[in-house]
Order: C-alpha cells, then sequence, then structure tokens
C-alpha cells in the first residue's frame, strides 16, 4: 500500500483536509470553552479551489550525461507578422504557446535555447505538441519526446513518442509508418544512440534511429502474456513499470515476461458515463489467491532468440522485483524473492551459456521490503547493495562472487536513500538521518569503505534535504524545507554544498503566509506502555488561552508505507491544519511502529502481523501521554482522520478503543485485509490460507460491531487499488449490528478522490463539517 506521488502510487497518505469557504476577514472560534478572534483566518477555497497557496516549481529539470550542465523547460509564446486589409501599418498578433528547451551551463550561466518549441510541430499541425517527459541520446544527436499520454493502471505510460534530430531539425514518431496513436510505451535509446526500443501491445519492438523500420524481439504478447511490461499489482508494490533494460554491449535487451492467464479478474462498474452500466476489468491477484507467473529472459538483436533463466521453482510463488546488467553485457543479475518475502536470492545469469550461479541471499524473519537495482562498477568487479542483515539498513560493497562483503556506512542508523557514486572519485552520496527520523541530510562515504561517512549538508539546513545529482555528482539540485516553511531550490556544488544559482524562492508565498494566523507546533517523543519511543508533533492555536480545554484531532497513516512526522513543507495539508487551529482545535501526527521512518529493523518489522492491534495501540498510549503533558487537550473531544492505510487505521481506532477516540473520518479503508492485494498484504499479514488469525484480528471489520462513536466512511466507485467492495462489506457489517455512521461515495473516482470538477473542495468540506459538528460545537 504505497503512497501516492503525482505520478501515480498507492495507498496514499492523503493528507490535508478544509474546513468550508468563508470570505469574512476574520473568524470567532467557540470550543464551548475558549473563544478567540482570528484576523484574515485561512479559507478552504483559498487552498483547493483558487489554488492560493501553490508552490513555484522548476519545470523538467534534468541534468546532462556529460556533467556540462542542465536542461529545463521554459515556457514561451511566439509571435508573428500580421498585415491589414490595406498592407499598412503592420502590428503583432499573439502566437501560440509551447515550451522551449533550455540549456544551462552547471553553474547557471550561459543560457542557450537549445530546442524551439515551433520544431516539435507535426505536420498539418496547428500547435506543438505537449513536452510530458524528454530524454537525450548519449550522442547528443536526438532528442525524444514523450507526449499524449494516457493512464496504465495507475501512472500515465503509454503515449506517443516523437525524435527529433537535432542536426536537422527532423521530426519523426515512433512506432513506424502505420503507428496508432497512444500505443507505445518505455521508449529508450540504446547505449550507442544507434536504436530505439520500447512495448506495444505487450511485445518489444526495435527501431533503428532515423529510420520507419521496425523489428518485434518478442512475438507472442497477448492480453495474458504481458513482455516488457508489468500486471497491476507488479507496478503498484514493488513501483516498476519499465520491464526491459537495455545491454551496455547493445547487443541484447534483458526483460520480464508475466503470465496473468490463471489470476482473477476484479471488475468495477460504471454508472454514470453511458446510458447503461459499463464494466472494467483487470487480473488483480487478492492475498492467498494466484499470481501471474513471473519469468526473466535476455533477447539476442542478432538471432531474435530469448534465452530464459530456469529458476527453480514456480514461477506464480516467486517475485523477480529487480534485475541489472553485471556490469557488462554478458551477465545479468536476477533477484529472486520468495512468495512471502522473507528470502531473496540474488543470481547471475549467462544467457548465453543459460548458466545460472547464486552469488548473494538476503533473508529475514519476517520481511523484506523496499528493493533497488544493484548499481555496479563500470569493470563489473563490485556492485553497491542495499540491506538490513545487520539490523539497519546500510549499503554494502560486494564482490562480484559475493565474498567480500564491506559495509560503507557502518553504525546504528538507517540510510534512506543511495543518489550516487562516482568511481574516479572514490566517492558514493546517500541520505541519513542518524539523530532525527524526521529529517533528512546528505552524507558522503568513500568506496573503498577506507573511512566513515560524512555528512556534507551544512547545520544551517536544519530539516529536510533532497538532492537531484549530476550523473558524475559534482552538481546537485538541492531542494530544503522546514514544516511550514515552503521549499527553497538551488544548484549546488557538492564538494563545498555553495551555491551557484537560486533557482525557486517561493518569496511570494512566504509573504503571504507571514500574513496568515499560523499555528505554533512543536516536534516531540512520548513512550508507549512497553517503552517503545514515538515521534509526534503536535500544533496549537496561535492564540490559545492555556486555562482552557480543546479538542484535538490526528491525523493518522500507520503502516509500512509512509511516515507523516517529517520536518518539512507538506503544502495544502499544512493549510488545512493551520486552518483547524484557526477553529479552536489542537492538531497532532503520531507515527506508530512499523512506519516508514528511519529508525532499524526491529522498529519496521515489530508489526509483522500486527497491524492495526499494536499499531493502533501506539495511538492510544500517544494521546493518553500527550494529555498528561499538555492539559489543554480534551480528552472527551478526540478525533482522527485518515485515508487508505490511514483509513484503516481511523477505523481500528474507532472500533477497538471508541473510549478514547470519539470521532473518526475514513477515507478510502480496508475494512477486511482480504480484499488487498497479495504482494502488500502477505508481506506484512501473511497468507491467509495459513495464517487466518492474522487476518482476523487486525482487520477493523472484526470489530466494526463495537462501533460507540461518530463515523464518517468516504469511499470512491472506481478505486483500482483499494477497493470500493471493501466499504460495501464494511457497510452490511455494521448495518446488522444496527451501527449508526454516515457514508458517501464518490461515483468513478480513483483511488486519490480528485477526479471530477469540484471534487476536491466537496471532499474537503464534507469532511471538515463532520469534525465541526461532532467535536467543535459539542
Amino acid at each position: 500500500m504505497n503512497l501516492i506521488k503525482t505520478s501515480g502510487l498507492a495507498l496514499a497518505i492523503v493528507a490535508g483536509l478544509g474546513l468550508q469557504a468563508c470570505s469574512s476577514t476574520s473568524i470567532t472560534t467557540n470550543n464551548n470553552a475558549a473563544m478567540s478572534t482570528v484576523n484574515n483566518p485561512l479559507n478552504l477555497a483559498q487552498i483547493y479551489k483558487d489554488k492560493e497557496f501553490k508552490t513555484q516549481r522548476s519545470t523538467y529539470f534534468k541534468w546532462l550525461d556529460d556533467g556540462t550542465g542542465y536542461t529545463v523547460l521554459e515556457e514561451r509564446e511566439s509571435e508573428k507578422e500580421k498585415a491589414d486589409d490595406n498592407n499598412v501599418d503592420d502590428e503583432k498578433e499573439h502566437g501560440v504557446k509551447g515550451n522551449d528547451i533550455v540549456f544551462y551551463n552547471a553553474d547557471g550561466t550561459g543560457r542557450k535555447v537549445l530546442v524551439e518549441f515551433e520544431k516539435l510541430l507535426p505536420e498539418g499541425a496547428d500547435e506543438p505538441f505537449a513536452i510530458e517527459s524528454y530524454q537525450w541520446s548519449k550522442d547528443g544527436k536526438w532528442l525524444m519526446v514523450f507526449t499524449n499520454s494516457e493512464q496504465v493502471w495507475r501512472s500515465r505510460s503509454r503515449g506517443d513518442f516523437w525524435l527529433l534530430n537535432l542536426e536537422t531539425n527532423q521530426l519523426q514518431q515512433l512506432g513506424g509508418k502505420d503507428v496508432e496513436p497512444t500505443k507505445l510505451m518505455f521508449a529508450k535509446f540504446s547505449p550507442d544512440s544507434s536504436k530505439v526500443a520500447y512495448v506495444r501491445d505487450n511485445n518489444i519492438y526495435m527501431q533503428a534511429v532515423g529510420s520507419n523500420d521496425v523489428t518485434a524481439l518478442t512475438t507472442d504478447g497477448s492480453a495474458t502474456i504481458v513482455n516488457g511490461n508489468f500486471d497491476w499489482v507488479y507496478e503498484e508494490e514493488f513501483t516498476i513499470a519499465d520491464g526491459f533494460r537495455w545491454s551496455p554491449d547493445n547487443k541484447s535487451i534483458a526483460y520480464w515476461q508475466l503470465d496473468t492467464s490463471d489470476v482473477k479478474f476484479f471488475t468495477m462498474i460504471n454508472n454514470t458515463d453511458e446510458l447503461y452500466p459499463t464494466l472494467k476489468e483487470f487480473p488483480y491477484p487478492k492475498a492467498g489467491e494466484t499470481n501471474s507467473a513471473v519469468r526473466v529472459g535476455v533477447v539476442s538483436l542478432s538471432d531474435k532468440q530469448t534465452r530464459w533463466a530456469e529458476l527453480e521453482g514456480d514461477n506464480r510463488d516467486r517475485y523477480i522485483p529487480r534485475i541489472s546488467w553485471a556490469g557488462t553485457g554478458n551477465e545479468l543479475m536476477i533477484q529472486d524473492l520468495n512468495r512471502p518475502q522473507s528470502h531473496n536470492k540474488v543470481w547471475l545469469f549467462d544467457w548465453q551459456k543459460q548458466q545460472l550461479t547464486k552469488i548473494l541471499e538476503d533473508k529475514d524473519d519476517a520481511f523484506i521490503e523496499w528493493f533497488y537495482k544493484a548499481n555496479w562498477s563500470k569493470d563489473g568487479e563490485f556492485f553497491i547493495w542495499h540491506s538490513e542483515r545487520d539490523g539497519w539498513r546500510h549499503l554494502y560493497r560486494v564482490s562480484r562472487d559475493g565474498k567480500t562483503i564491506i559495509d560503507l556506512t557502518p553504525g546504528d542508523y538507517d540510510i534512506i536513500d543511495m543518489l550516487s557514486i562516482n568511481e574516479d572519485k572514490n566517492v558514493m552520496y546517500f541520505i541519513a538521518s542518524p539523530n532525527d527520523p524526521g529529517q533528512r541530510y546528505l552524507y558522503s562515504t568513500p568506496l573503498d569503505g577506507s573511512s566513515k561517512p560524512v555528512r556534507v549538508t551544512p547545520a544551517e539546513f536544519e530539516g529536510s534535504n533532497s538532492y537531484y545529482m549530476s550523473k558524475d555528482a559534482s552538481w546537485a539540485m538541492h531542494t530544503y524545507s522546514k514544516f511550514g516553511t515552503p521549499p527553497t531550490k538551488e544548484i549546488i556544488k557538492v564538494s563545498d554544498h555553495s551555491n551557484v544559482k537560486t533557482l525557486v524562492e517561493n518569496t511570494k508565498l512566504k509573504q503571504k503566509l507571514a500574513e496568515q494566523s499560523l499555528p505554533k507546533h512543536e516536534f516531540f517523543k512520548v513512550n508507549a506502555q512497553d517503552g517503545t519511543e514515538l515521534d509526534g508533533y503536535i500544533m496549537f492555536p496561535e492564540n490559545m488561552d492555556k486555562s482552557k480545554k480543546y479538542p484535538i484531532v490526528f491525523y493518522v497513516y500507520g503502516e509500512p508505507w509512509g511516515s507523516t512526522v517529517q520536518d518539512r513543507w507538506e503544502g495544502n495539508s499544512y493549510l488545512y491544519k493551520s486552518l483547524l487551529t484557526q477553529k479552536g482545535f489542537i492538531v497532532a501526527s503520531i507515527d506508530n511502529r512499523g512506519t516508514r521512518a528511519p529508525k532499524g529493523r526491529d522498529w519496521r518489522k515489530s508489526i509483522y502481523k500486527k497491524i492495526g492491534s499494536i499499531t493502533v495501540q501506539d495511538q492510544v498510549d500517544a494521546l493518553d501521554a500527550m494529555a498528561k503533558r499538555w492539559d489543554v487537550i480534551d480528552t472527551d473531544r478526540v478525533g482522527v482522520w485518515g485515508h487508505s492505510g490511514g483509513g484503516s487505521s481511523t477505523l481500528n481506532l474507532l472500533f477497538r478503543h471508541g473510549d478514547k477516540f470519539k470521532v473518526g473520518i475514513a477515507s478510502a479503508p480496508v475494512p477486511d485485509i482480504r480484499l488487498y492485494d497479495t504482494i502488500y498484504q502477505e508481506r506484512y499479514a501473511g497468507n491467509p490460507n495459513t495464517d487466518p488469525e492474522s487476518y482476523d484480528n487486525t482487520s477493523p471489520i472484526t470489530f466494526a460491531k463495537n462501533l460507540t462513536g461518530k463515523l464518517l466512511l468516504i469511499h470512491g466507485t472506481g478505486d483500482d487499488n483499494v477497493h470500493y467492495q471493501g466499504s460495501e462489506r464494511l457497510i452490511d457489517e455494521l448495518v446488522k449490528h444496527n451501527k449508526q455512521f454516515e457514508f458517501f461515495s464518490y461515483p468513478n473516482r480513483s483511488h486519490s478522490l480528485r477526479e471530477g470538477k469540484g471534487t476536491t473542495l466537496h471532499y474537503h468540506t464534507m469532511m471538515a463539517d463532520f469534525f465541526e459538528k461532532h467535536l467543535l460545537n459539542k
């Protein structure tokens, strides 16, 4: 159950509700104990309709592979001459708008327009196509642009690909002479820039750059045989969509093949778009059910034949979450994961001899998660490997045969992300935060393990820092923000972290925020009953009367694919929570054990087969400890809201701890975890066929009969991730026990509940009204 990205991933932490729009210049809050006036109050229309607090962005910033600089998209409007009927007094008239691709040196100087948008004008078209993404060939002679996309599963990955010859300005659409629009996926240049490969109709094709001749590299693709692509559950839970890899020597392509023929179909109904209902069906393996069969092969460009890696065992009871070429084009690394996701075998596949050699294994008594490709050295003699084998997520240098393993990031802390390696400089860069799990900093360490890591991010950047590094790791786009403080973006020289160009300051947004009555916030720690330390934050009304009591609402996620307690800018979520404090609420969030916080293997694995029980008990323990620390908290007026996994946590808090949590909003929850997919649910709860108690003891629906508080249940009928089916089952259970509640369904909305005009405003208004009615005006 992943977080939703702007590209689309799942089981989101949808943070941020809102109260009704208000056009007055002040509001008076009344929580039956404290009254105060807020000048220039926030309102929901500002946040979600008019988008007055939108952050500034850098558009499609992309480092060039050679490290000389970067490119961005810059909007421009063309102008053309227009004469009146008498051919007198020529005047300018506005032309079409488009995005030029503009080059800058790494230090931000030397601006040069590389591609004027008029060059991206197909024959017969009135306007250039929109650039959704782009890539350069390694030889610098070609530009590939992706446009006209459509959604496949959870991301927009199918569309049109165009090639522009930067020397002749020739524009060519990929796919051959008879191209069907929006049918290609994942087009990529070969390493030598001479060819492009892509997926169409579940087959892999190759096309020489500049030619319309297309060669099929696979021919068995069908509705059930998927080559170079993935089914729904692989894309969602392993966060991969592109299913093929060019070899470094340009001679072959490695790819995944999935056989979905025995996977049961899930059906969704659309009641609104046509006169009669229409159905959407797709293979979706629910927990305990049959998976797609998966295998990996290498197709040679010379003979168009695939050599398969013959792994032992049933291909329907294994996963292959990652593959990577082992430095050269002779061997492929394959990660071979068992169905319980507790044992990952790493193989080298000599595809020409069709020989497999096991070089490494990772095991865990609970589960393994977060899979990464191996980063190989140029000569293929070693690779960088992520592992929790010593109880912390570390980066290891492993020899090609797997016999020599060096921990490059030793210590009692987790690395959060590996960013870049530079072999010539003997350095690797990664993100970590050993002293505060809610913050993020850049570290470097030598690739040979000769010394310990050192922090690169200066102390002045306390908060959250992210880095998009150039290929040689000499330069980076650095993004910095704090809780309540919008991000800044700058180009830095990595060696001394010096600013060479500021890209985004968000000055106008910061000025606008300074005019608002924003809350005071505090990060804190409390202990659960067993002594486990929990991190949280709390937000108080700006003019809070410390002699009064205030209702408190918790924002919760609580599952392994998210962390809510982070010292970073939260965008609309922060503004919503600030609005709540202006209304007279205290707002808080707690990371219970098991959330995606960098606190070690034991923290994350302690929730194995206990999500929904131990996780929500942590939330209850935190509330008790907070009430002792801050006597302004009214423990008779406690609310909670969450989306997706947070919706499930909300249900469990209301059903299992209704004496503490009195009001809850569960958005797109999983009331019965048997209804979710194999990869996610079996990883954390076991298999329902062998561990039924795990599913009974952690599913909210088991405890629905205990509801005593006020519940608002919300779901989109077009949710292909967390199915509407689950909420209907919960409704049946609540009705059976005569439990009164409120319910709202959004027709055809997906998991993010964002589609359709007015949806976001309506969604947040409804939920905010619910809190105000049952907590603020109690």
